[in-house]
């Protein structure tokens, strides 16, 4: 199905984009074709974010060929501002979050099934539950547990994911997202945080995640910038407590 009007469509994709120029047409064509299987009435919302490689023309020609592709420009480098405004453009029933080095159709599906059902309201992709196999480097998997600790001592957090794979009834998260104060890696956190301590009925599936090609920003270079905004974060949410 694939092309549908505004009104029509079920389910919204949003990926984030950033120097993604020589994996961004083979992943959105590999996207469409495992989704058609599907038969839903669906959008992918392209995120970009301040690319200095040719990023924003393949996502142009994309669009233009693809009546389901969307492309939208922030001009900044900044993840957590995409991943807000394709939230906050997205015009489906449904949002899936998703990476364009992952695109797990399998998540979606299931995700979508959870949501579709009305027992859920937040479906988390999880890369550190049973089940999960994350496939990164060593490195890059224990990055993802110390953080996860992080939020788990500062700010209480209960689950064991917040970035990578999510799903929202859209209704529900676009005010979330629009209060949202952090931006860059920690929005995601503050996101699912926020969800959660709103009432959201949650639920964590596992993933399988494979690095298919160098992270776009060195993990040691976002580590002060994570760090800042885990510590206003942090302060908010004790703020208000």
């Amino acid at each position: 199905m694939g092309s549908a009007s505004a009104g029509d469509i079920e389910v919204s994709i949003v990926i984030p984009v950033y120097n993604e120029e020589g994996i961004l047409h083979a992943a959105v064509v590999d996207l469409r074709e495992r989704l058609a299987p599907l038969d839903w009435s669906y959008e992918i919302v392209l995120a970009e974010n301040g690319s200095r490689d040719g990023t924003v023309e393949v996502a142009r020609r994309l669009a233009a060929k693809y009546p389901e592709v969307r492309l939208l420009s922030t001009g900044t480098p900044n993840y957590g501002q995409a991943l807000r405004a394709g939230l906050l453009a997205a015009r489906g029933r449904f949002v899936l979050c998703d990476e364009i080095d992952l695109c797990d159709v399998d998540f979606h599906r299931r995700a979508v099934e959870l949501l579709r059902g009305g027992s859920s309201e937040m479906v988390i992709g999880s890369k550190l539950i049973d089940g999960a196999s994350d496939e990164r480097p060593l490195f890059r998997h224990a990055a993802s547990i110390v953080y996860t600790g992080l939020l788990r001592a500062l700010l209480d957090f209960r689950g064991t994911d917040t970035h990578g794979l999510k799903a929202f009834a859209r209704e529900r998260i676009v005010p979330i997202a629009e209060s949202c104060l952090t931006d860059k890696d920690v929005f995601a956190s503050e996101l699912v945080i926020r969800a959660y301590r709103a009432g959201f009925t949650a639920v964590e599936i596992p993933i399988r995640v494979k690095e298919k090609r160098p992270p776009s920003i060195n993990l040691l270079n976002r580590v002060p910038n994570v760090l800042s905004n885990l510590a206003k974060l942090t302060w908010l949410v004790r703020l208000r407590r």
